[in-house]
């Protein structure tokens, strides 16, 4: 069972809105949000425009939770997220934001709870407008490029998919852990995964995202 103080009552996906980023290495969160919400386990949530965000409303396990599209730009997210907390009197530490990460190989994860940016403009802007870095995190590996700007912006090549697929499912499952048992248990569950090595040559296998589109503009 989970301990108390880890009801979450808000999963955060960071990325950027618009078809243009659709499955670039930035929108991880977006597409670990979509992965969630066609799990069976799920069931049915409703979808609103609030916020500055597509929001997802709905319960698991018996209780109430919401899902967050943050529109606004990878900077500006904490913008939305803050709106949403204070409007419904959400603390930090009922919050888990799920992001990319360049510092960690594709296909590792790595949850905790609060700590710095890690130099991610996304977890930057939520830290400011919460005032606190007490929420939890689920940092989605991506790898790392020199040219740090266009990888991120960048999607998967054909050679990565089938990993980056199966990364995108785990993350789902680790957010589903961290719902029914709560954040030790999944750290021990996850953060040991080693990441597996992208194979040399592999068939391109698509993974499926919103591509929400918003007037804002703002961007990585």
């Amino acid at each position: 069972m989970s301990d108390s103080t880890e009801n979450f009552s808000l999963i955060v996906g960071l990325g950027n809105p618009g078809s243009e980023y659709a499955g670039t290495r930035h929108n991880a969160g977006f597409m670990v949000l979509e992965k969630l919400l066609a799990a069976p386990v799920f069931g049915r949530f409703e979808k609103s425009h609030t916020a500055d965000s597509m929001l997802f409303s709905g319960r698991f396990r018996g209780r109430s939770l919401m899902l967050q599209m943050p529109l606004t730009y990878m900077n500006e997210s904490g913008r939305a997220v803050g709106t949403l907390c204070r409007r419904l009197g959400i603390a930090p530490e009922q919050v888990l934001v799920i992001s990319d990460d360049l510092d960690l190989p594709l296909g590792q994860l790595r949850i905790r709870r609060g700590g710095s940016d890690g130099g991610h403009n996304g977890l930057k802007s939520v830290i400011a407008e919460l005032q606190s870095s007490a929420f939890a995190r689920l940092r989605v590996g991506i790898g790392r490029d020199a040219k740090v700007i266009d990888y991120v912006l960048s999607p998967f090549s054909a050679e990565e998919l089938p990993l980056w697929s199966e990364t995108v499912a785990k993350a789902a499952e680790a957010v589903s852990d961290i719902l029914k048992s709560g954040l030790a248990r999944a750290m021990n569950l996850y953060n040991a995964r080693p990441a597996k090595e992208a194979p040399a040559e592999a068939p391109a296998e698509e993974v499926q995202t919103s591509g929400a589109v918003s007037e804002s503009t703002n961007n990585n």
